[in-house]
């Protein structure tokens, strides 16, 4: 195989797929999201065969359907003045040049081996590089042609778009984009004119990645921190990482939908359901996609922040900057919006904020743990929130929970067996949140103690966790309480600006403990010590994820502690 940095076939199927396209841009051949999928994707011509390597199966299924592939097909053709082969190949994650010419050689010569393995057995997730024939979307193609009557790179029709010229969803097709149901196409299913989920269960890996507006193999990936600045978006939380089964697959297509064309596909767009399922996550998806792909100007903000800044810009007379911060932006993301509730005042300035971002075809989403109907807000403010769409997330099943381990194992380079992986799903299900925090503690036991993760291992250290599911009765109150016995400090030492190495340990497994085992948003974590910013909370819960893993004794504080509270939890009070 050549070497990629020079590989032809690698530049001309990045050439020509950026062309392809473009062509299919222009001339509004696919909707705009199975043209949001085609951009995903990276082409490399192997040996006269165009191999187009997808980073999910999703994709993969979603381009191969007959009548999108003949169509694509077509396209390469007008491009090359020849019908030419095109397989499909996933390479989950596939990001690197070398990585994705691997994948391609791969698909033709049948080497599974060089696309990389993830975790072993996991779901979802291994490479897929059987084709999608284009015979079977036009059986009248001609033969493949040899490497010998393979066109040269002179043949080549297209021209490679400079990031200028690049038409991201801002051309002329624009004006004329499909109905909201027609942009969701497939990925939400049609029944009698009504757009409805698919509820089959399949998990997908690697959602499509940051689009960069560059040419092919120049750099094939965006990362969140070359566009971001002060929109407050988590790095990990993008469309990439995120894991689609059928409890979230409708609120996943609508948000990629809107992240592909804002303000003209569903404004507002509405997400609800219970704490850790994921509704933080698609609101950074689309902030990082609309930023990266759009370059739009993305604001972020929790509801409890929204109203902190607002009282305080109040208290210092400095509205005129609050109205800009929130009114002078593209897209307004607005997480846990029923912390509004009640705030008479603030939900005033919050409905003048939204009538003008709405009035100039800007976006807004929202998420809340309940549906509209339930928020106690003002009827013409709720009116406003039912005006676009709004879909909810339920927990994962069975699939989709084993998946997210997977998905988490692999981000952190963890070697973890199916068989762990399914027996902390089957025994937790309560949310994402929970769920990943087992497979930390299982984890962190078995590399401080330097065993294998197995099975023996998994049940051991989650015996305690997995036979008190039930965390009702378990408040921040409680964990501090807890905390100050067990390390014999006070509540006020807790609450205090005490930096004491004890306190602090003692603080910051407080957090931790705050964050795994309630509902509470990071913002009010902090207020319950002592005021403290949300940005201290997330600091302390980093630290002691990362302790646990190193620190035999930050394990044991965490894992007795934990034991502590759920029994104190299950105790009646008299």
């Amino acid at each position: 195989m050549s070497d990629p940095v020079t590989d032809p076939g690698a530049e001309f199927g990045a050439q020509l797929w950026e062309s392809v396209v473009e062509a299919l841009t222009t001339s509004n051949s696919l909707t705009l999201s199975y043209l949001a999928m085609a951009r995903t994707c990276h082409a490399v011509d192997v040996e006269g065969t165009l191999v187009v390597v997808v980073n999910s199966k999703f994709v993969k299924q979603r381009l191969t359907d007959r009548a999108v592939s003949a169509t694509i097909k077509t396209a390469v053709a007008d491009q090359i003045g020849y019908d030419m082969p095109i397989i499909y190949t996933v390479a989950p994650g596939a990001k690197d040049l070398e990585v994705i010419i691997k994948a391609a050689h791969a698909a033709v010569h049948g080497d599974s081996a060089a696309s990389g393995a993830p975790v072993s057995g996991a779901p979802g997730v291994n490479a897929d590089a059987a084709s999608s024939s284009a015979a079977s979307a036009a059986p009248n193609s001609p033969a493949a042609p040899t490497a010998s009557t393979q066109a040269p790179s002179s043949q080549f029709k297209g021209t490679i778009p400079t990031p200028a010229e690049l038409n991201l969803g801002h051309g002329a097709n624009d004006a004329a984009a499909p109905s909201a149901p027609q942009q969701l196409g497939l990925e939400l299913g049609q029944e009698n004119g009504l757009v409805v989920p698919d509820t089959q269960t399949v998990v997908e890996f690697g959602r499509p990645e940051q689009p960069k507006k560059a040419a092919r193999g120049k750099g094939l990936n965006v990362r969140p921190s070359d566009v971001l600045d002060d929109s407050k978006l988590n790095p990990r939380y993008t469309f990439d990482t995120y894991v689609v089964g059928s409890s979230n697959r409708f609120a996943y297509a609508a948000s990629y939908a809107v992240a592909e064309t804002p303000a003209k596909t569903y404004n507002p767009l509405f997400i609800y359901g219970g704490s850790g399922l994921g509704k933080t996550h698609l609101l950074h998806g689309i902030g990082h996609y609309t930023r990266a792909y759009h370059k739009s100007k993305v604001k972020y903000v929790n509801s409890e922040e929204f109203v902190s800044d607002f009282i305080t810009s109040v208290s210092e007379g400095r509205m005129d900057a609050f109205k800009r911060r929130y009114r002078q932006v593209d897209i307004l993301l607005v997480d846990d919006i029923q912390f509004l509730q009640d705030k008479e005042q603030t939900l005033e300035e919050f409905f003048h904020t939204f009538n003008a971002l709405y009035n100039a075809n800007k976006q807004v989403v929202l998420t809340s743990d309940q549906p509209t109907k339930a928020l106690k807000i003002d009827e013409r403010l709720r009116s406003r929130f039912d005006m676009g769409l709004s879909t909810d997330v339920q927990p994962p099943d069975l699939e989709t929970r084993i998946a997210i381990l997977s998905r988490r194992a692999q981000a952190d380079n963890l070697d973890v067996p199916l068989q762990v992986l399914e027996y902390i799903a089957s025994r937790i299900s309560a949310n994402i949140r929970e769920l990943e925090g087992a497979l930390i503690r299982v984890t962190a036991y078995a590399s401080i103690n330097k065993l294998q993760v197995d099975l023996p291992v998994a049940e051991m250290v989650l015996k305690d966790l997995v036979s008190t599911q039930d965390t009702g009765n378990i408040t921040a109150a409680l964990i501090i309480g807890q905390t100050a016995d067990y390390f014999g400090i006070t509540i006020e030492d807790l609450y205090s600006a005490n930096r004491s190495r004890t306190i602090v340990t003692a603080r910051h497994i407080a957090m931790y403990l705050c964050r795994e085992m309630t509902d509470l948003s990071l913002p009010k974590i902090g207020r319950e010590f002592g005021g403290r910013d949300h940005t201290t909370v997330m600091s302390a819960d980093k630290k002691v994820r990362t302790q646990m893993s190193a620190q035999a004794d930050t394990y044991k504080q965490v894992t007795e502690l934990t034991s502590r509270i759920k029994q104190a939890a299950a105790t009646p009070r008299s």
